[in-house]
C-alpha cells in the first residue's frame, strides 16, 4: 500500500535506499510506491537526490498542533470527502479519533458545502475537517454551542488568513468580495445535544475556481501546511471562547450588517437590511414590516454582495 510509504516523508529528499530500509523493500518498490501516491494527488517530488514531500503539503511532519486541535493528524491524497473520512476514523474500533483530531486530502470526489452544494477543491486548497467531541471545557456539544460554532470557525479563519471579511454565516470573502473560503458545521443530534460534530473547512491558497479568489493574490509566500497551523491555533481559541467574544469578533469582520439581505419566508420572498446577530448568531433583518429573525438557510444576500 503506497500509505505506508507516505508517513516517512519529509520535505528533505532521502534516497530510494534509505527509505527502502525502513519499509523493508527495494528502491524500485520505493519508487512504485511514491509513483502512486502521485496519481493519488499527494505532491510527492521525485528527483535525483530522492523523494520528497512538496513544502506546501499540510501534512503532520510540516503542521503544528495547538493543545488537542491538530494533535491527532490524517493526511490522505483523495478521499470521498474530508467529513466522512473523519467520521470513519471516529467510528474506528482500535484507534478512533479523539477531539481535536484533523484529517486533510488533497482531493475530494463527493465533497460537499451547505445545504448539500459541491465543494470544489481543485489543487492548490486547503480542505480539513475537525472533530468535536465535547464543547467548551468538556461540557456537553449542546444546540445553542452548536449554532455558533461556524461563526467561531469564521472569526478564527478570518484571524488565521490575516484578511478578507465574513459573510453570514459561514464565508470568507476577499476585499472585492470574491469568494476565499468556507465552513460546513455537520453534527449528529441526540435530543437538546449532539453526539459529535464534525467541523469542515475549505480555503483557496493558491488556486480557485472561476469568480473565486485565493489568498496567495494576497500572500504570495503563503504554504497550505503554514495556514493549517495558524488556523488549528485560532480554532484552539475561538471555539472555546464565551458567546458573547465569539459574536463582538465576528460583528467586527462581518462584511453582512448593514448590505441588503432577501429573506425566504412561508408567504414569499422579503427584502430587508442586515441589521445585527441575536445572542443566538441568527441575523436580525429589518424588513417594511419590522425587525425580522432568521435561520442561515433563510436568508440570501443582494445588491453588493451577490
Amino acid at each position: 500500500m503506497p500509505e505506508r510509504l507516505l508517513p516517512l516523508l519529509t520535505t528533505q529528499p532521502q534516497t530510494g535506499d534509505a527509505l527502502g530500509a525502513r519499509l523493508g523493500v527495494n528502491r524500485v518498490t520505493v519508487n512504485t510506491l511514491a509513483r502512486r501516491l502521485q496519481e493519488d494527488g499527494v505532491p510527492v517530488q521525485v528527483s535525483r537526490a530522492g523523494y520528497a514531500l512538496h513544502p506546501d503539503a499540510p501534512a503532520p511532519a510540516q503542521v503544528t498542533p495547538t493543545g488537542l486541535m491538530g494533535a491527532a493528524l490524517r493526511y490522505h491524497g483523495t478521499v470521498t470527502s474530508t467529513q466522512d473520512a473523519l467520521r470513519a476514523w471516529a467510528d474506528e474500533a482500535h484507534d478512533p479519533a479523539p477531539h481535536g483530531a484533523v484529517l486533510t486530502a488533497e482531493r475530494q470526489t463527493a465533497g460537499r458545502g451547505r445545504r448539500g452544494r459541491a465543494w470544489d477543491t481543485t489543487h492548490g486548497t486547503l480542505v480539513f475537517s475537525v472533530l468535536l467531541r465535547h464543547g467548551p471545557g468538556g461540557g456537553p456539544l449542546s444546540l445553542p454551542h452548536l449554532a455558533l460554532l461556524p461563526l467561531a470557525a469564521g472569526v478564527a479563519l478570518a484571524r488565521a488568513a490575516g484578511m478578507g471579511g465574513l459573510k453570514w454565516p459561514n464565508d470568507l470573502l476577499a476585499p472585492d468580495r470574491r469568494k476565499l473560503a468556507g465552513i460546513l458545521l455537520e453534527a449528529d443530534l441526540r435530543g437538546e445535544e449532539a453526539r459529535r460534530a464534525v467541523l469542515g473547512i475549505g480555503v483557496n491558497v493558491s488556486a480557485a475556481p472561476d469568480g473565486a479568489a485565493h489568498l496567495r493574490e494576497f500572500r504570495p509566500d503563503l504554504t497550505r501546511a503554514d495556514l493549517l497551523t495558524d488556523l488549528l491555533r485560532e480554532l484552539h481559541t475561538w471555539l472555546d471562547a464565551p458567546p458573547h467574544e465569539v459574536l463582538r469578533a465576528w460583528r467586527e469582520a462581518s462584511v453582512t450588517l448593514g448590505q441588503p439581505v432577501r429573506v425566504q419566508t412561508p408567504h414569499g420572498p422579503v427584502d430587508g437590511t442586515a441589521l445585527d446577530l441575536d445572542p443566538s448568531g441568527s441575523l436580525i433583518v429589518q424588513t417594511p414590516a419590522g425587525p425580522l429573525t432568521v435561520g442561515a438557510g433563510d436568508v440570501q444576500l443582494i445588491g453588493t454582495l451577490t
